[in-house]
């Protein structure tokens, strides 16, 4: 799970970030308005916390710009003041929740994860596909009655295919998943292979083939 930091602490920023990176997400990071919307209209992100006093009081008009260019990820609004005009602004704009500083990490770890199962997954804890059952809480996969024990890469795209069942997700899609925007400066996307083929290894031990499909010149499809 791709998810964009917009916070102008920059201390604050680096500590959210590698406490995220260890809940198993991938973060980028924004430390003014500028950069933010950038960001906000190049890549595909799954959840964006929006600092909203960056800049004086710029992050409600963040809020405005994803909702104008249709962008589908959670936001949750975060703000030093813990005010309910804050609150009822970024609410009406569009944000799906809201934070005051100081922050709680576990707090915020759990409204994200929150968010995401409920406009990923229809709000459910564990996701079933066939006998592939994926607990979304322990992070287990289990096929039949057998577990499989994945990588956080393997585990992050497996999420990927299954969320886009049906439709073709391209290797740069799996690489900014994996990578954020550090996958814009590299040369190839061979690692994003890497952790498809033991994927495949592993769901194919467990007696399960062909669920993901290479769509040449494209990427990849389940099932």
């Amino acid at each position: 799970m791709l998810i964009l930091i917009i916070e102008n602490d920059v201390k604050l920023s680096d500590r959210i970030c590698e406490f995220l990176t260890q809940h198993n997400y991938t973060c980028d990071k924004a430390i003014n308005y500028d950069d933010a919307v950038q960001k906000l209209c190049t890549y595909s992100y799954d959840c964006i916390l929006i600092d909203l006093n960056i800049q004086g009081n710029d992050g409600l008009n963040l809020i405005r710009i994803a909702k104008a260019n249709n962008i589908n990820a959670g936001l949750i609004a975060i703000s030093t003041n813990n005010s309910i005009d804050d609150k009822v602004d970024a609410m009406k704009l569009g944000a799906d929740d809201f934070l005051s500083k100081p922050l709680n990490f576990q707090e915020l770890n759990i409204r994200i994860y929150a968010l995401l199962r409920l406009k990923h997954f229809d709000g459910s804890n564990v996701i079933i596909e066939g006998d592939i059952k994926v607990n979304l809480l322990s992070k287990q996969v289990t096929v039949g009655s057998d577990d499989i024990y994945l990588t956080k890469s393997e585990y992050r795209i497996l999420l990927f295919l299954l969320r886009n069942k049906g439709n073709v997700v391209s290797k740069i899609s799996l690489a900014e998943n994996l990578s954020g925007e550090r996958a814009d400066m590299m040369n190839d996307y061979k690692f994003v292979y890497y952790h498809i083929k033991n994927l495949r290894a592993k769901l194919f031990k467990s007696g399960r083939k062909d669920l993901i499909r290479t769509i040449y010149g494209f990427g990849y499809k389940w099932g």
